[in-house]
């Protein structure tokens, strides 16, 4: 019995109805391995891939990723939209208040949405999204010192 392989990037953008460009490609790939980055760091790092891409191209991939779902787009009050691979489960997010390192938080109840609103106001609600704010073990650290 073979294993099977998990699908690549460019199978995963068709798959999405979306065109498998280079450019699309190095971003799939680099937002997969990157964790939390901005768009100009994703912008960077797929010219140092493919080439020169313009920011206005990668902000438009990074529209049409997300929209398919191969991309979370993660907004921190305050800061610029970071972008990651980790999609289709409930996880939430902490936010150092010094630096803006963003890291995953699993949810601690389960199925989306993991928590009852007090009043959903005739909404009917299939996900909340929780920020946690501190500081990092970085600036923690240099803030004892």
């Amino acid at each position: 019995m073979t294993a099977s392989r998990p699908p690549t990037a460019a199978e995963e953008l068709r798959g999405a109805g979306l065109r498998a460009t280079a450019a699309r490609v190095a971003l799939l790939d680099t937002v997969r391995r990157g964790g939390h980055l901005g768009a100009e760091e994703l912008a960077g790092a797929v010219r140092r891939r493919t080439g020169h891409v313009s920011l206005q191209a990668v902000y438009e991939a990074l529209h049409a990723l997300t929209g398919a779902g191969l991309v979370r787009r993660v907004a921190p009050a305050g800061g610029a939209a970071r972008y990651e691979g980790r999609v289709g489960d409930n996880h939430h997010h902490v936010v150092c208040r010094s630096c803006g390192a963003v890291a995953d938080v699993d949810c601690a109840s389960g199925a989306a949405p993991c928590l009852t609103a007090s009043g959903a106001h005739g909404f009917v609600i299939d996900e909340a999204e929780i920020v946690y704010w501190g500081l990092c073990p970085g600036c923690s650290a240099s803030r004892s010192t």
